[in-house]
């Protein structure tokens, strides 16, 4: 760990500032990459850049530790320094798991890596299998949703830096609980991107957060590999399991094979060589199952991706809203293409988007493990005016049959935190943004994109009032009331029950049959049967077979007949036939 490595392409000169010594110039060598030993110079050292004559301190664009925060000095890191106890540790699969997304600093009051571990025990008594981080990179302020990162090699440091992670990660494997790490390369945050100084990181084209990473033009390259490293650092250093890539509809990349590919490749040789699994998971708009086709049939060998389809589909149902990109979903025809087709978009017109959207999949040959599915996440939630969850908007009863129709369904059910027991506090979008100019615009842009949705400006929670960021975190206390428990016990019977019955977790859509009337849904899974009653009243519904046993139900009142079975009002059961 003795040589400085930096790649300015464009530079003329780079000089090396360690704190406490007078500037060294560094040699240019093949690529653009600028390089100098420095014996002394080991783990702790603070270093920055200077180019050209610009007597400006630059952070490391593959800085690995900003103690100081984004736009302070880098701090040289040894990952092999850290002392690991997952040496025991096979891995985990997306094939029958279940996800919970959570967000570090909301997470816990501390809001801290190692507050969160904490909390680890609830979600092995809950049933949880992996757990998916929001992206903990480095950004500037010391809260936001982390979509903001500009250091992405270095953990956020008022999370608790490289180390915190990895105690994080390190405490989840002990629990056998696999790690997810969201990921945000489609654009750089609005303050501190110091990379672009250094080479061409940015494409001319934007995208709906700023200009776009430069995955196909001159010097694009070295960038791809810049994002690679970061991927590959991940798995390899931070011991994580999978990735999210955010966004991935908003690369530009014309080029033969694209970066995605590229990826899953790299990741491929990392896994076979680490012996355990390792999951890329796409955030994607394009409803394009080419993302999830193996490399062998034509495809780009990603794990999965994220079905916004079977979350519209669900949402739109038991809330019967129908603004904005919820019109074409609600109806228990469009809830049975998904659960049997997973995407509704699939070639078919859209009237949000105006035009049509999607291809179908090869619900044959592709299993529904492929797509996480969700009744809520950051997204669905934060990017709401309010910020308010479900439990803001439905009853108990539908909130459980939500759950029942997600938990038994043939994808991958991924819940977010705070859901398993029906949490009240908002989740809203909140940032702190040290620069007055920018702190302005950001608060003034929330306020005028829900202001053309018909919400007073008023209504619309500014997100850098600290109060934003403090009404969302989470109240744990909140679990222990009894209203709260009844939930809570519900989420730990259905993935208990998951677990002990195969043909809930089959992912197999091909096997998967809906049937459905007035305001009712059979779904069959195998010998299993999900029946839910959504309308305000009983309904005695007819079923296919005869039921044998009733193995969970949302409530009390259920009875059993020779064909069929009755359901309280906004209930729901899962028997066997």
């Amino acid at each position: 760990m003795t040589a400085f490595t930096v790649w300015a392409p464009q530079a003329r000169r780079v000089r090396l500032r360690l704190t406490g010594r007078p500037d060294r110039e560094m040699t240019r060598s093949d690529g653009g990459w600028w390089r100098l030993d420095v014996p002394d110079a080991g783990p702790g050292t603070d270093y920055a850049y200077l180019l050209d004559d610009d007597d400006r301190p630059l952070p490391d664009p593959r800085s690995a530790w900003q103690p100081a925060g984004v736009h302070g000095p880098s701090r040289r890191y040894d990952h092999d320094a850290f002392t690991w106890t997952d040496r025991d540790w096979t891995g985990r699969a997306l094939p029958g798991s279940v996800l919970y997304e959570l967000h570090v600093g909301t997470f816990t009051p501390e809001g801290t890596f190692d507050a969160a571990i904490e909390r680890l025990d609830h979600l092995v008594d809950l049933g949880i299998d992996m757990i998916e981080l929001l992206p903990v990179n480095a950004f500037n302020g010391e809260h936001n949703w982390g979509y903001d990162g500009v250091c992405w090699f270095a953990p956020h440091q008022p999370y608790g830096g490289p180390d915190g992670l990895k105690r994080l990660v390190d405490a989840a494997h002990a629990r056998g609980l696999g790690v997810i790490l969201d990921v945000v390369y489609n654009h750089f945050g609005p303050s501190g991107a110091y990379a672009p100084l250094f080479g061409p990181y940015l494409a001319e084209q934007s995208n709906a957060w700023g200009r776009s990473v430069n995955l196909d033009g001159p010097g694009s390259d070295e960038v791809r590999r810049y994002i690679t490293d970061s991927v590959l650092m991940w798995l390899r250093d931070y011991h994580v399991d999978g990735l999210r890539l955010d966004a991935v509809h908003a690369f530009v990349d014309s080029r033969a094979t694209p970066l995605l590919e590229e990826l899953a490749v790299e990741v491929e040789a990392l896994a076979a060589g680490l012996g355990r699994p390792l999951s890329l998971i796409a955030e994607s708009d394009l409803n394009d199952p080419r993302l999830v086709t193996p490399r062998e049939a034509g495809g780009l060998g990603l794990h999965a991706q994220w079905n916004d389809d079977a979350h519209h589909a669900l949402h739109a149902l038991l809330t019967g809203e129908r603004q904005g990109y919820y019109a074409d979903f609600g109806s228990l025809e469009c809830l049975a293409d998904v659960l049997t087709g997973a995407f509704f978009h699939a070639g078919t017109w859209s009237s949000f988007r105006q035009r049509t959207h999607g291809r179908p999949i090869d619900r044959h040959r592709t299993p529904g493990h492929r797509f996480v599915a969700f009744l809520q996440n950051h997204d669905q939630i934060g990017n709401r005016a309010l910020g308010d969850r479900l439990s803001a908007t439905l009853s108990p009863g539908l909130l459980r049959v939500g759950a029942t129709l997600l938990l038994t369904a043939p994808f991958t059910p991924m819940l977010f935190m705070g859901e398993e027991w029906g949490a009240r506090t908002p989740w809203q979008f909140f940032t702190s943004h040290p620069e007055p100019e920018l702190a302005a615009a950001v608060a003034t842009g929330r306020r005028r994109e829900f202001a053309a949705h018909g919400w007073p400006a008023a209504d619309v929670p500014d997100p850098q009032d600290p109060q934003t960021f403090a009404r969302s975190r989470l109240d744990w206390a909140e679990r222990d009331k009894p209203e709260h428990r009844e939930t809570l016990d519900l989420y730990q019977r259905l993935i208990a029950l998951r677990r002990r019955r195969p043909d809930l977790t089959d992912s197999r859509l091909d096997l998967v049959d809906v049937r459905y009337g007035d305001q009712f849904v059979v779904v069959r899974r195998g010998r299993c049967l999900v029946v839910a009653n959504l309308a305000g009243k009983p309904q005695r519904i007819n079923l296919p077979g005869v039921v044998r046993s009733v193995l969970l139900t949302t409530s009390t009142g259920v009875t059993v007949m020779r064909d069929g079975i009755e359901l309280p009002a906004e209930s729901a059961a899962i028997v066997e036939c």
